[in-house]
């Protein structure tokens, strides 16, 4: 017995949003290529590098938002709901091995800075910035909205203080001559790519491995779901997030066996899901409602 909820998600202008966002990030990626070939800007180059992977994820990120919309199917009953965490989480792992490149790599040139001419680095670092403000500015408002927004908006910020931290090498090179400037521009950018790209990694993965949900606390859950009238027993409780805004709950409920002779077992029902859905904000709930007996019958799994 459960109930009946649409799996489809309101599009609420993501797309757009994606859509826009993307054609920025290329412009900046096709602008920065340029710039990092005339300096030789190894902060640049890295920071390009960072762009055309976000680039990429963006373009991830517009078409799984694109795909989330189809209706569900015999085959995949919650729809296509779960692609926003696959896109979440390929940006991420994207995301950590450049992060992790980009740390090796300015060690490197650490032991032998080249000469990066301050001047032009400050133009592109400038129009990466002015690029990537523009991108926020689009995600902004609607950044918390799913899993895929938010990675989303977290590349184009990585890529917003990026700029920044070129910008900044940029204009130490110019006024002090000191080249090291640039390495250290990007070791910044390294260090500010791993913990985010690592924190979205973990949020992804618990929702792929279907753990119960952030704040969800399933003893208390028992707890309430036993206060119905004619509870006996909860066991066999599952919580899992299929999507962002999409928690689903199920759970065997023993009750009296005399609500299946009475007819009192539909309310119960109708209390069980009233309850979560108030006290938990889960709406989309399954419970199979068992007399009394049941429960010796069931596969040993069950708990």
């Amino acid at each position: 017995m459960g109930a009946g909820h649409s799996h489809a998600p309101p599009d609420g202008g993501h797309r757009g949003r994606l859509a826009v966002a993307f054609g920025i990030t290329a412009t900046i990626v096709v602008a920065q290529v340029v710039g990092a070939v005339l300096t030789g800007s190894l902060a640049l180059l890295v920071d390009t590098a960072h762009l055309l992977v976000d680039a990429g994820g963006l373009g991830l990120a517009l078409f799984a938002a694109h795909v989330a919309l189809r209706p569900p199917t015999a085959r995949r009953t919650w729809g296509y709901r779960r692609a926003e965490a696959l896109a979440a989480l390929a940006q991420a792992a994207v995301l950590l091995a450049v992060g992790v490149f980009v740390l090796v790599e300015a060690v490197r040139r650490l032991q032998e800075p080249p000469e990066i001419p301050g001047g032009e680095l400050v133009v592109f670092g400038v129009i990466g910035l002015v690029g990537n403000v523009a991108a926020l500015a689009v995600l902004a408002s609607r950044r918390t909205a799913n899993l895929n927004l938010r990675a989303a908006f977290l590349e184009v910020l990585n890529d917003a203080l990026g700029s920044l931290a070129v910008i900044v090498a940029a204009v130490i090179i110019t006024t002090t001559g000191w080249q090291y400037a640039d390495t250290v521009a990007a070791l910044v950018i390294g260090a500010l790519i791993v913990p985010r790209a690592v924190r979205l990694l973990r949020e992804t993965g618990a929702v792929l491995l279907e753990s119960t949900p952030a704040g969800l606390d399933l003893d208390e859950v028992r707890t309430h779901l036993l206060r119905v009238d004619h509870v006996r027993e909860i066991h066999d409780v599952h919580a899992s997030l299929i999507a962002t805004g999409l928690p689903q709950l199920s759970a065997h409920v023993v009750v009296d066996t005399g609500c299946f002779q009475d007819g009192h077992a539909g309310r119960i029902l109708d209390e069980l899901q009233d309850c979560v859905a108030e006290h938990f904000g889960v709406e989309h709930t399954t419970f199979q409602v068992e007399p009394y007996t049941h429960p010796d019958h069931e596969h040993p799994t069950h708990a």
